[in-house]
């Protein structure tokens, strides 16, 4: 039987319940067992597809085309488990599904509610997610949302049934909890002794507590908070404020030996921990010399969790190329203003530009200007999805001379869409889950920057995007120089440009951010900053 640890959170909201759960996962892949996580999200949305970044933060794709929570990326990042469709469970998924299921008349006349139809449907969605991998000793499920919150009550119904059914040591529940500082620096309980009793209210005793605080919490408190929620003192565990980064939190849980509690509660017997990989990685992290700056010239910059993944992988790449990246968030609409441009970019002297993906017109021109600047300036640019095609949109117009040069998305009447709508998606009404999704093979040229980097000729990355380099323009864009350095197999579709005798100048039309490690940085990201640690060491020699 497969073993289930239950996540929840209480007392209010963003406590880091996705960086916890991720973290249980290191802790017990570090114990060598197999571990898949499952999030489930409270909204009534059948995904994150369709929801504005300023509502929800990024979109994390995975490679069965699942446009999901950005929690799902904490997994990806932090553990080895493979993500789908499968790991993201919804309470809109679960209502159409079961909905659907009675028009097609399987409950046989039957009243349809929430217990048993709801929470069973739920369930089955979790223990599928365990089934896909047949190795899969424990899931992790992470329920999204607050203890008490109307949204989140069928997920705790249902995750009470699991541990009711499974028993103790094959369930375990794991909550997390606010300790507050007030006025004079004293720690508050109460808030934690509030949310385990509305926990146990729903029928669910916490196994384990995890208490987010300002530092770590003494034996005393430690002991009052076991007496008061009905839990071992062993059993109750502090996530304190860290000053370095949150990779950080599986080995300060592994200090506190949160791993060895939950083996024993599930009856696992002890065995040999391998954390190696992430010592690793904070010894390289504390061995930093120096830093890089890279603006990032986007449409969301208000919001961090809106380009969540891609500030993520670029502090990976730092960690691999021995590097700080200090991040220069940069709003793309003052720079469409062309006389604004150069002051802009050069007051935040960056030694690198990104420009992330995204959507709707606001903001392009800025970006494509920004592209324009990094050429001229031979700048290290990395252009990732609707990035790569600003490129191609200022390739068009301050190369070939097309003043109108665009995409259909943003100008339906340009005489030169260099970039536009995929054929089968010319006449789409529904804007959920039709764009090109998920894994697709690139094909690598030779002699490019991007084979320098993976080192292989067949690549498989992430999309998530509708528009494409038009086919029709190929010719005259590297008639001129523009080199096409990846393509979909048969040459069907353009994956990757990049500009000729320039330091580092290079857009996919994929997303690869979604693919990096803190313990093993994505080789494009590594490679940019490599190339901007270049441009900073010539800039202070200067």
């Amino acid at each position: 039987m497969n073993k289930y640890v239950f996540v929840s959170g209480g007392v209010c909201s963003s406590l880091g319940k996705g960086v916890a759960a991720s973290s249980l996962g290191v802790l017990l892949e570090g114990r060598g067992l197999n571990v898949r996580m499952v999030k489930c999200d409270p909204y009534i949305n059948v995904d994150a597809g369709t929801m504005s970044p300023y509502q929800h933060g990024e979109v994390y794709v995975t490679d069965d085309g699942a446009e999901t929570d950005l929690d799902l990326g904490n997994y990806a990042r932090f553990t080895k488990g493979v993500l789908s469709r499968a790991n993201s469970i919804t309470t809109g998924q679960v209502y159409k599904s079961v909905i659907e299921k009675e028009r097609e008349g399987r409950y046989l006349g039957r009243c349809v509610q929430v217990i048993p139809h709801i929470t069973d449907e739920i369930k089955s969605r979790i223990t599928a997610a365990a089934k896909e991998d047949p190795d899969t000793d424990v899931v992790i499920v992470e329920i999204g949302g607050t203890v008490g919150d109307i949204e989140s009550i069928p997920f705790l119904e249902a995750a009470r049934q699991m541990i009711h059914e499974c028993g103790r040591t094959n369930a375990l529940s794991v909550h997390l909890t606010l300790i507050p500082e007030v006025a004079g620096g004293e720690l508050k309980t109460k808030p934690t002794q509030h949310s385990v009793k509305a926990m146990q209210e729903m029928g669910i005793q916490p196994d384990i507590l995890i208490c987010r605080a300002p530092a770590l919490l003494d034996e005393a408190t430690r002991r009052k908070i076991a007496l008061f929620c009905n839990v071992e003192t062993e059993a109750v565990f502090t996530s304190y404020n860290i000053p370095t980064t949150i990779y950080e939190i599986p080995l300060v849980f592994f200090d506190q030996k949160l791993d060895q509690v939950i083996l024993k509660k599930m009856g696992v017997e002890s065995r040999h921990v391998d954390l190696g990989s992430w010592y690793s990685m904070m010894d390289r992290f504390r061995a930093q010399i120096g830093e890089v700056r890279i603006g990032i010239v986007g449409k969301y910059m208000e919001l961090h969790d809106a380009y969540k993944s891609v500030y993520e992988a670029l502090f990976h790449a730092g960690l691999a190329c021995g590097v700080r990246v200090e991040l220069r968030k940069i709003d793309s609409t003052p720079l469409e203003d062309r006389s604004r441009v150069q002051n802009i970019l050069e007051a935040e002297s960056v030694d690198g530009i990104l420009v992330p993906g995204g959507f709707g017109q606001r903001g392009i021109n800025g970006m494509v200007n920004a592209a324009r600047w990094a050429r001229e300036n031979r700048v290290p640019y990395f252009g990732i999805c609707l990035g790569m095609q600003v490129m191609v949109i200022d390739w068009g117009r301050h190369v070939l001379g097309w003043e109108d040069a665009d995409s259909t998305e943003f100008n339906q009447d340009t005489r030169h869409p260099v970039v536009s709508l995929l054929e089968e998606q010319e006449d789409m009404v529904n804007y959920g889950a039709t764009m090109r999704l998920g894994k697709w093979e690139s094909v690598v040229e030779p002699g490019t920057l991007i084979l320098a980097a993976y080192g292989e000729s067949r690549i498989f990355e992430r999309h998530r995007h509708r528009y494409e380099f038009s086919n029709i323009y190929r010719q005259e864009m590297t008639g001129t120089g523009l080199k096409i350095a990846a393509f979909t197999p048969g040459e069907a579709l353009v994956e990757c440009i990049e500009w000729p005798d320039h330091p580092w100048g290079l857009g996919v039309q994929f997303h690869p951010e979604f693919k990096s490690k803190p313990t093993a940085a994505h080789p494009l990201f590594r490679d940019f900053i490599a190339a901007a640690k270049e441009k900073a060491l010539a800039r202070g020699q200067s």
